[in-house]
């Protein structure tokens, strides 16, 4: 064994290119793999980690008080199909003045319960204590990271009920509630629903979910069941954000295996071929077929290990801030998403070096089954053969003799050259993906206010705003904005929690009034809201509840109800909010008045300078210059463009080393064609354009694959829905540029050893003749 592994390291020191082609290319599939992974892993375990460790419910029901009774709801938990269950809970709905802890003005859920644990839905106390006594409430934690303690004693006082007192953080998984007090405190909040939650024996699919409620009430009186939250609403909603990066990531990490395995299958029948002489010696001394094998194994095994190993620690660093990204907006609860799971780590270190291998093992039992007298005989014979017959007929149509025996060559090496179109194919392909990526989020950063140019956003005074109060009014303030040097568009909008009838939880409403011509851009499908109970949502809110353009909805706040419908689906928007006409403020709560203020400048306008100007206006408002962009963008962008260069370059090397092979291959050949007159300048053409024709082959196979690519990827993006103006970023320069993308990878890989080919002396050349 130890004269294989002295055998292996002496060719990894003679054989230094292949040996760094292998570990570039295994390094970056293991970085690409390993996100992927990773993103994949964070969009379900710790959701449901943290789901079983607090027993959530699969479902949390609510019932009308008025048609059941708590005697009738207990014995539901003893209904066939029902593993555990908690409650009944009397639940009310208390409304938020103001703005009060981080949330706007709105209702809040408050359930009455006599401690955290039970046997579903155990909430974790965070910091603080639960409530025990009259005047004290526990507030649900749903954001993720540490609560802030100095919020705890923070009083709540709504009209016409008991003030309460934040004594605790806590976090429920299940989303059971937005804040709990003791169930004699519970009863002084005028409850008008109760509260069940259930675990059932069959829980594998929300059709399971459906059925087993559906056993579980039935027998109760009609219409006792007002609305239900299932497990698997909740799991979609933490993994929306994720789930809309994996398309993206997981095509990259197929493109970085597919390139591993054909650059590896390059390298090492390469090696095998330049190397007959080597092998023949090797038999020759005594090493049996299978010991020659091992030791080109482990020619391939070592750089592919070093390189698992740096990619490995490469996607570890990258895989916190990704996962932050991919999270970001999610309730998350006391799920840990910024870590990675130790199998992710474990599939890359052993599964990436179990791959070379396997790719390698083809090639290298060519070198098994070859003869010693027959490898040390054929080591200096150069193979022409139907490339011979290709070089003669091309040079029959009057190209210049270079150009013909370079487009001739790739013929007397089929299979390498198809392996080598292969990876330059997967290299346009990335490159197509990752141009048509870029354009696409660029133009998707782009929608918001001001027709291209700057905007600001300007902040009321509001105590979670931290300003003091406004001297002007709601009208003075719009009219001021719009007289200011540059502005082009002011909306207002002011932010209010509301109930979402027939659903469990609020919801964020976003009420806005003033220019919504540029709002419309942010518009996939159907039209902004303009009368009351008019809404527009994103993908991830609508999705969620099941509604579409044209779904009928009711929104209540305060007591107060409007009827209206799902008029536009936007372009993107949190899962939890939605956006609405001023009408519908009117109608919910006439008195209160905008938060903020959005401004679209025109173009060349001096951003900076109005938003001097907005502070000055009034000590109550805060004016903030928009930075274009945003983390998904710039993500995306980014991780594309990275990703592209590195496949690039691999791509390119492994173009090197085919044409490093195929000069050593044919010494003898460039010795002849020199000696008869061919000069270095006619060398390196003839070279170069050895791979010219094929990479212009694998450009025009690429370009549309990457196209394809392109299409499938934005159009399964759950968050986003891309308007076609979006989607189409394809225009005939750019696509001619891309054409030129094969070419260019294969010139690249080509240039140095056609220099070193044009540089050899005929002597050197017939040197081992």
């Amino acid at each position: 064994m130890s004269a294989v592994w002295r055998a292996a390291r002496a060719a990894v020191r003679r054989r230094r290119v292949q040996t760094t082609v292998i570990g570039l290319v295994v390094l970056c599939a293991t970085t690409t793999v390993l996100l992927a992974l990773a993103l994949l892993s964070a969009a379900s375990a710790p959701f449901d980690r943290a789901y079983s460790a607090q027993r959530g419910a699969h479902v949390s029901a609510t019932y009308d008080p008025a048609r059941v009774s708590d005697a009738q709801l207990a014995e539901t938990a003893r209904r066939p199909g029902v593993a555990a269950a908690s409650g009944p809970f009397h639940q009310a709905v208390v409304t938020v003045p103001g703005d009060w802890l981080w949330m706007p003005r709105g209702p809040l859920t408050v359930v009455g319960r006599a401690g955290p644990d039970g046997p579903v839905d155990r909430i974790d106390v965070l910091a603080g204590r639960w409530a025990s006594a009259p005047g004290e409430i526990v507030v649900n934690w749903d954001i993720g990271g540490s609560p802030y303690e100095d919020l705890l004693g923070t009083r709540l006082e709504s009209p016409g009920l008991p003030a309460l007192t934040v004594v605790g953080f806590a976090t429920s998984m299940s989303g059971s509630a937005g804040a709990w007090v003791t169930p004699e405190q519970v009863t002084q909040l005028r409850p008008a629903s109760v509260q069940m939650l259930y675990r059932f024996t069959d829980a594998s699919s929300p059709a399971a979910v459906r059925d087993a409620l559906a056993g579980t009430v039935a027998g109760l009186p009609e219409g006792s069941l007002t609305a239900s939250q299932s497990y698997f609403t909740l799991k979609k909603a933490f993994s929306s954000r994720a789930d809309a990066y994996l398309p993206f990531m997981g095509l990259f990490g197929v493109l970085g295996l597919l390139v591993s395995a054909l650059i590896v299958a390059n390298v090492v029948s390469g090696a095998v071929v330049a190397g007959y002489r080597h092998i023949g010696v090797l038999k020759a001394m005594g090493f049996t077929p299978n010991q020659v094998v091992a030791v080109y194994l482990t020619m391939t095994g070592v750089p592919a290990v070093v390189g698992c190993l740096l990619g490995t620690l490469a996607g570890g660093a990258l895989a916190g801030p990704f996962l932050q990204v991919a999270f970001s907006g999610t309730e998350t609860g006391n799920a840990v998403v910024n870590t990675v799971d130790p199998w992710v780590h474990a599939v890359c270190l052993l599964g990436f070096p179990a791959l070379v291998l396997v790719t390698a093992l083809v090639p290298a039992l060519r070198a098994h089954r070859l003869p010693a007298a027959r490898a040390i005989s054929s080591a200096g014979v150069s193979r022409a053969g139907r490339g011979l017959r290709v070089q003669r007929a091309l040079a029959a149509t009057g190209l210049p003799t270079p150009v013909g025996l370079g487009l001739g060559q790739p013929f007397a090496r089929p299979a390498r050259t198809l392996m080598t179109m292969a990876a330059i194919v997967l290299g346009v392909t990335t490159v197509t993906v990752s141009t048509g990526l870029t354009g696409t989020m660029l133009a998707y950063a782009e929608t918001g206010p001001g027709g291209g140019g700057p905007t600001v956003t300007v902040q009321t005074g509001a105590p979670l705003n931290g300003l003091p109060s406004l001297r002007l009014g709601d009208a003075e303030i719009e009219e001021r904005l719009r007289s200011l040097p540059g502005a082009l568009e002011v909306r207002a909008s002011a932010l209010s929690q509301v109930s979402l009838v027939g659903y469990t939880q609020p919801v964020f409403a976003d009420f806005h009034r003033g220019d919504l011509s540029s709002y419309a851009s942010r518009l996939a499908d159907g039209r902004v809201p303009r009368a009351a109970g008019e809404v527009v949502a994103g993908p991830g809110f609508l999705t969620e509840r099941g509604l579409s353009v044209g779904s009928g909805i009711t929104l209540e706040l305060d007591g107060r109800r409007v009827s209206g419908a799902v008029v536009g689906e936007l372009v993107d928007g949190d899962a939890r909010a939605f956006s609405t006409s001023w009408e519908t403020l009117r109608v919910l709560a006439p008195e209160v008045r905008a938060r903020q203020y959005q401004v679209g400048l025109a173009p060349g306008s001096d951003a900076r300078a109005y938003a001097a100007a907005v502070d000055a206006l009034d000590p109550g408002l805060r004016a903030e210059v928009n930075e274009f962009g945003s983390a998904a963008t710039t993500v995306v962008v980014g991780f594309s463009s990275v990703f592209t260069v590195l496949l690039s370059v691999v791509t390119a090397l492994g173009v090197f080393n085919t044409v490093l092979l195929n000069v050593r291959e044919r010494r003898r050949d460039l010795g002849m064609l020199k000696s008869i007159g061919m000069t270095p300048r006619q060398v390196m053409v003839m070279t170069v354009t050895s791979v010219t024709g094929v990479g212009a082959v694998a450009g025009l196979i690429g370009i549309p694959l990457g196209m394809v690519a392109h299409r499938l990827i934005v159009d399964n993006v759950g968050i986003v829905s891309f308007t076609e103006s979006m989607k189409d970023v394809w225009h005939a320069p750019q696509l001619a540029g891309l054409l030129l993308a094969g070419v260019v990878i294969a010139v690249l890989g080509a240039l140095v050893p056609a220099r070193s080919a044009a540089r050899t002396t005929i002597a050197a050349a017939l040197h081992t003749e």
